[in-house]
């Protein structure tokens, strides 16, 4: 006589991995209705839950969910990647520019550039303004200040 496998759902814990499709738009700000991310269009994700790789309100998105799960959350801006802080918004020396960019870099507004901390850590900003002795750099998150719709199917946990 058979019978049916039992059939166990993996759930999402804090310590867990995730292979999953999701899909990111944004619902406010100048670019709202733009997808800033969507692994549906191609393959699967693989997140590593607790390290860092999402802000952690969209990551809690997750928590408890099982596997197969296939859902889509508002998710305001203080909850995902935070408020724009204009403190952020900060100059640099062309000095400091230059000390951080490869030998002949031409310096555009709007890219990203990453810097080095005096403890050896990488941050990176974008550049908004360019003077000859300065420019000015956008530390913010770039989804900062942005409410998000999240959709995930989820398709393996480990």
């Amino acid at each position: 006589m058979s019978s049916a496998p039992d059939v166990v759902n993996a759930f999402v814990h804090s310590d867990s991995y995730v292979t999953l499709h999701y899909r990111i738009e944004l619902t406010s700000g100048p670019a709202a209705g733009t997808a800033f991310v969507d692994t549906f269009l191609d393959r699967p994700a693989t997140l590593q839950m607790g390290v860092g790789q999402w802000a952690p309100g969209i990551e809690a998105l997750l928590l408890d969910r099982a596997e197969g799960e296939h859902f889509t959350v508002d998710v305001p801006a203080a909850q995902a990647y935070g408020e724009r802080n204009p403190e952020l918004l900060r100059w640099v020396s062309r000095e400091e520019i230059t000390s951080n960019a490869p030998p002949g870099t031409e310096f555009v507004a709007g890219e990203m550039m990453e810097f080095v901390a005096p403890n050896g850590g990488r941050y990176s900003g974008i550049l908004k303004t360019l003077q000859d002795d300065a420019a000015l750099f956008d530390f913010n998150h770039p989804l900062a200040g942005t409410d998000l719709q999240v959709e995930v199917h989820i398709l393996g946990v480990l």
